[in-house]
């Protein structure tokens, strides 16, 4: 393959002209569980057909409906998946971290993207054109079976949080998704460094959101996380105290 470099097309996305990874997103991208297991010319022939793009707190990435032009991995910040219900509200579906890889599904079956992508806080997002992505899987037949593996641990989690939704109560999901979060987007706090500080912004209407219940439900469990010390609720977000006492909840209460 050639090296290229490709401009993008769509006027519905203005990304922030910075076309080079920062070191710190090269390493989230190089890291990444799924990536980082690829061989090395693999890898190789993915970045040299990558492009950078960057957005800005709450810019549209992808939008419903749109054709799959792009397969995308998020290099920093995160990337909002989400719907809109027939009032018009949006339902945030899940969050795209740091490393992971979305995008493929809808270049493999032809169809349109089915939900919305928008970019949460700061974020940096590689991208591989579906012409390129395809002569990769042309010349790399490594990468179906990588790509089989990718949708298999997509699955799993899909059944994963499906039966917790039907098997475990909030308190014990809340657990788990702050556990999720703390060692996804944790950072030591300035305060105490034995304490992880949630670095993704989320309302506690989008932490709701993610858990399939209500924000008053979801408040209620967090003050009382907060009065057993396991964590401590700031303007600024989240910070976890004590992941142990995290884990007990989720282990107690699927015990249950």
């Amino acid at each position: 393959m050639n090296a290229r470099r490709f401009i993008p097309q769509s006027p519905k996305r203005q990304p922030m002209d910075d076309p080079i990874l920062t070191i710190e997103e090269r390493t989230a991208i190089n890291e990444g569980r799924w990536f980082s297991s690829l061989s090395p010319s693999l890898r190789h022939d993915i970045l040299r057909c990558a492009y950078v793009q960057r957005y800005k707190d709450g810019d549209l990435i992808a939008a419903r409906g749109d054709p799959p032009e792009q397969w995308i991995a998020c290099a920093k910040g995160a990337v909002r998946i989400s719907s809109t219900s027939i009032s018009g509200k949006q339902i945030t579906l899940t969050y795209v971290e740091p490393g992971i890889w979305f995008g493929d599904v809808a270049i493999f079956d032809g169809d349109r993207r089915t939900h919305d992508a928008y970019a949460h806080g700061e974020t940096t997002i590689l991208c591989v054109a579906k012409a390129d992505f395809k002569k990769i899987l042309a010349t790399h037949v490594e990468l179906y079976e990588a790509m089989l593996r990718l949708h298999a641990r997509r699955i799993r989690q899909l059944f994963g949080l499906v039966e917790d939704l039907n098997t475990l109560p909030l308190r014990a999901r809340l657990a788990k998704q702050l556990l999720h979060l703390v060692r996804s987007y944790g950072v030591p706090s300035l305060s105490d460094n034995s304490e992880m500080r949630i670095s993704l912004q989320l309302a506690q209407e989008e932490l709701a959101q993610l858990l399939g219940a209500s924000r008053q439900r979801v408040n209620q469990e967090l003050k009382a996380m907060e009065r057993e010390d396991a964590i401590r609720i700031e303007p600024a977000g989240l910070v976890v105290r004590d992941r142990d006492a995290l884990l007990r909840i989720s282990e107690t209460d699927l015990e249950k």
